[in-house]
């Protein structure tokens, strides 16, 4: 069996490190470089050649992690790895995934096709903003889902007094998975929004009245949706409302929403790095779930099978 190399990119350092210790093996060795006018130069310190190598990287703002990533797959490339699998936890631009209003890009379809002429052979990701964009690449797509967490962590609670809720009509599809799977109510929160980044109306569709809620979405932004859902589920009558969100971006006040909210809870995972630490935030490790998937993926085995 070729030789498994993991690598470790700026933006997912510490995940990368855990990834490393669940797989049982060394982080390879290798040397980011910068000009003085901070253009990137990639090193890879060790021989690559005919091995797996995996890059460990989210494709979270700056903008230079993406552009690392796609150097650092050039560079093993070039250097005749055997077989390059961009581990990307949080994949970056996939909000816009469609020509949705004229003159707009389809920034998800740019970044597969930059990954795919860098020189990717394999993609692994986790909870896609939308699951089509997977057709996008042209190689293989290993899509991990968080539930496979999630469920695991709401499993060791007392669900009895729970409903599921989604923060808008975009997002039935995750929150029905828990209300499914657990065997609890479903409400939705519709949502309107006049710009980006800005709710104007929120309408609850479902009976709270006494319950604790669990709002359920793939990433949390500025959480003006989140903050605005938890207000509007609290004046239907609910007891108490927690949120589970996988990819913790928050950008601009989003720290601020979160504490002034009637949130009581925040479930994120690591595949974002916190930049501040809160007491209403919670992070849950995927370190594990990504290492059993390279495994499998050297091995040649289910990728699905991790989630039955």
């Amino acid at each position: 069996m070729p030789e498994v190399k993991l690598f470790s990119c700026t933006a997912s350092k510490e995940l990368a490190a855990n990834i490393a210790y669940h797989f049982d093996a060394p982080l390879s060795d290798t040397t980011l470089a910068r000009f003085s006018d901070g253009e990137m130069q990639t090193i890879i310190n060790e021989s690559v050649r005919g091995s797996y190598t995996f890059f460990i990287q989210s494709t979270c703002q700056p903008h230079d992690n993406l552009m690392e990533l796609l150097l650092w797959i050039d560079t093993a490339r070039r250097a005749s790895a055997g077989y390059i699998t961009a581990v990307i936890p949080y994949f970056g631009y996939a909000r816009q995934d469609r020509k949705d209003k004229p003159r707009v890009p389809i920034s998800a379809k740019l970044v597969a096709n930059l990954l795919t002429a860098a020189g990717a052979d394999r993609i692994m990701t986790m909870d896609l903003h939308a699951d089509q964009i997977q057709g996008f690449f042209d190689i293989p797509v290993d899509h991990l889902r968080s539930e496979a967490i999630y469920s695991q962590y709401l499993e060791e609670q007392d669900l009895s007094n729970v409903i599921f809720a989604s923060p808008d009509v975009g997002g039935v599809k995750r929150a029905r998975y828990y209300s499914k799977h657990f065997k609890r109510e479903l409400v939705i929160c519709d949502k309107y929004r006049t710009k980006a980044n800005e709710v104007s109306a929120m309408t609850v569709i479902g009976d709270v009245k006494g319950a604790e809620v669990i709002l359920i979405d793939d990433m949390v932004d500025t959480a003006g949706t989140l903050c605005k859902a938890a207000d509007a589920l609290m004046d239907k009558g609910a007891k108490s409302v927690r949120a589970i969100c996988t990819h913790p971006v928050l950008s601009g006040k989003a720290y601020e929403n979160i504490e002034n909210s009637q949130l009581s809870q925040m479930i994120v995972c690591d595949t974002i790095p916190l930049t501040k630490i809160t007491p209403k935030i919670e992070v849950l490790s995927t370190a594990k779930l990504f290492a059993r998937a390279i495994r499998n993926t050297v091995e040649h085995k289910s990728i699905a099978a991790l989630f039955h």
